[in-house]
C-alpha cells in the first residue's frame, strides 16, 4: 500500500505483546509501534526489546511504523540503536522542528521518515520539512499543539485550523502524504467520525488513531464510498475532453484526475 492511501494509522504501545498481537487481526492500513508516549519511562528499553520480535513476525500487508523519542530526548540514541537491523516500512519522528531533525533520523537509519509538526515552530518550519527527500510525510500532532498555543482542551478545532492548513499545504507543495491527529475521547464514536468528516474536506489522506475501536470509522470516512465511486466511473467514461457540460456540472481535465485518483485510492484504477 502506498503511503498516500492510508486511512487508519494506529499506534501502539512497542512493549504491550497482547496488544501488538491483536493488531495483526485488525483492519488498520499502518500499525505504529511506539517507543514515546505510549510508553512509561521505565518500559523503554523493554519496548526497544520487543521491536525486533515483532518487525520479524509482522503484520500482514499492514504498512509498519515505529516511532521514536524526539532528537533532543534521552532516549532518542538509543531507540535509533535498537533500529539496526529492522526494516520497518516508516520511522515516525516526533517534535520535528526542522528539517535537519529528519535527515539525520533517515541517513541513520536508512527509513523514510514521518515527522510529526506539533509546535508553533514545526508548523512555521513544515514546508521546508516536508521538501526533505527523507520525509515521506507529515502527522499532525494536534495535542502538543494546543498546549503551545494555550487552545482549552475543551475547545473545538477553529483555533487550530490555520496550522492545520499549513501543513496540508506545506505537504501538497512537496507531493508527500498528510495525516490528521489523534482524537482522545475514546467513548465520543459521534465526536470522533465527526473529526473525520472535518479532516477529510480539510484534505488530510487518513487519520492517526489510538484505539481499534476508531479503525472502521476512520476507513469508512477517509475511504471513497461506492457512490463516490460510481461517480467517478461515471464522469471518466463520459468525458471527451476539454471543458463540457457533465450532470448540470462543468468539467475539465482537473476533474478527471480527481475522479482517477480516488478509483486508485480504492484499487480500481
Amino acid at each position: 500500500m502506498l503511503l498516500r492511501h492510508a486511512r487508519s494509522l494506529l499506534f501502539l504501545p512497542a512493549s504491550n505483546e497482547r496488544a501488538i498481537g491483536k493488531a495483526r487481526g485488525l483492519p488498520c492500513d499502518m500499525v505504529i509501534l511506539d517507543l514515546e508516549d505510549a510508553v512509561p519511562e521505565d518500559r523503554k528499553e523493554e519496548a526497544r526489546a520487543a521491536l525486533g520480535p515483532a518487525l520479524l513476525e509482522g503484520f500482514g500487508d499492514r504498512l509498519v511504523a515505529v516511532r521514536v523519542n524526539a532528537v533532543d530526548s534521552p532516549h532518542h540514541g538509543a531507540d535509533i540503536s535498537a533500529l539496526s537491523g529492522l526494516t520497518p516500512d516508516f520511522i515516525v519522528l516526533p517534535k520535528v522542528e526542522a528539517a535537519a531533525h529528519a535527515a539525520q533520523v533517515h541517513r541513520a537509519t536508512g527509513r523514510s521518515v514521518i515527522a510529526m509538526i506539533e509546535s508553533p515552530r514545526g508548523i512555521v518550519e513544515a514546508q521546508a520539512i516536508a521538501a526533505e527527500p527523507g520525509v515521506a510525510g507529515l502527522f499532525m500532532g494536534n495535542n502538543d499543539l494546543r498546549h503551545d498555543l494555550r487552545i482549552p482542551l475543551d475547545a473545538d478545532r477553529s483555533g487550530l485550523m490555520l496550522a492545520m492548513q499549513s501543513t496540508i499545504l506545506a505537504a501538497r507543495l512537496s507531493g508527500k502524504a498528510v495525516f490528521d491527529g489523534v482524537y482522545n475521547r475514546l467513548e465520543d464514536p459521534d465526536g470522533f467520525a465527526a473529526e473525520c468528516r472535518d479532516g477529510r474536506a480539510l484534505g488530510f489522506d487518513g487519520k492517526t488513531l489510538i484505539h481499534p475501536n476508531q479503525i472502521e470509522p476512520a476507513n469508512t470516512i477517509f475511504g471513497p464510498s461506492e457512490q463516490e465511486l460510481a461517480n467517478a466511473r461515471a464522469l471518466i467514461a463520459g468525458f471527451s475532453g476539454g471543458a463540457e457540460r457533465h450532470e448540470g456540472a462543468m468539467i475539465e481535465d482537473m476533474h478527471i484526475a480527481q475522479a482517477r485518483s480516488l478509483l486508485e485510492r480504492a484499487g480500481q484504477a
